[in-house]
Formats: structure tokens, sequence, C-alpha cells
């Protein structure tokens, strides 16, 4: 939420006075800051951002059932971007997917889980 109110002042300010580099900045400060939320809280222990907590889901990893780390997690972010390219196939992916893994959840080899099944030992 927050990342979205400082990038969306970014880009109102940037429209609001025609500056097209303000607007770039906005959305380029946005892809960044949701990059570092989403890779610090997918990489923690966890496997939870804040909203995944809230409807009580987690990203394990999908071989060992354990956290996929930070650098899985980044890798999981980029494929997050790409599975949203093609008019969100990526994401919609997991409906006919026997594993039901979304794009980036292949390319990281994590899945996405219910945690009354698959508890967090703790929450960072």
């Amino acid at each position: 939420m927050i990342i979205g109110v400082v990038a969306g002042v970014l880009v109102a300010v940037g429209a609001g006075t025609d500056s097209s580099t303000l607007i770039a900045i906005g959305y380029l400060v946005w892809i960044l800051l949701f990059g570092v939320y989403e890779i610090y809280f997918h990489g923690s222990a966890s496997g939870q951002t804040v909203g995944k907590r809230a409807v009580g889901i987690r990203v394990i990893d999908f071989a060992t059932g354990g956290p996929i780390g930070y650098g899985r997690s980044a890798l999981r972010w980029v494929g997050r971007l790409i599975s949203g390219m093609f008019c969100y196939l990526g994401f919609l992916w997991m409906l006919w997917d026997k594993e039901k893994q979304t794009w980036h959840d292949k390319m990281a080899n994590d899945v996405v889980v219910p945690t009354d099944a698959y508890p967090v030992e703790k929450w960072p």
C-alpha cells in the first residue's frame, strides 16, 4: 500500500506538470520498491507477504518444503513480471497445471500452499 502511494504521488505530480520524466520515475520507483518487498518477504523463513499472511498462504520450496531464499525469490519476482506480460497467461497457468503452479512458481521451483497444511515456524 505504501509502495503504491509513493509511486502514485510521483506519477500524479508528473501528470499534473506534464513531466514524462516524473511519471517514468514514479513507475520505476514502484517497480523497484515492489521488487524489494516481494523478494524480502518471499525469501524470508515464513515465505509470506503481509497479504499472504492475512489469507493464510505461503511460498515454499517445491522439493524440500523449506524457504526459497532471497536468490530464488528474486527469480520469482522477475518471473512474475514475465507472467503478466502475455495477457496474464502466466498467472492463469495454475488453473490447468497439475501442480497448481504459475510460470513464476515454475521458474523458481516453488509452490504456494495453505499455512494450515504447512505451518509457518515464526514470523520474521
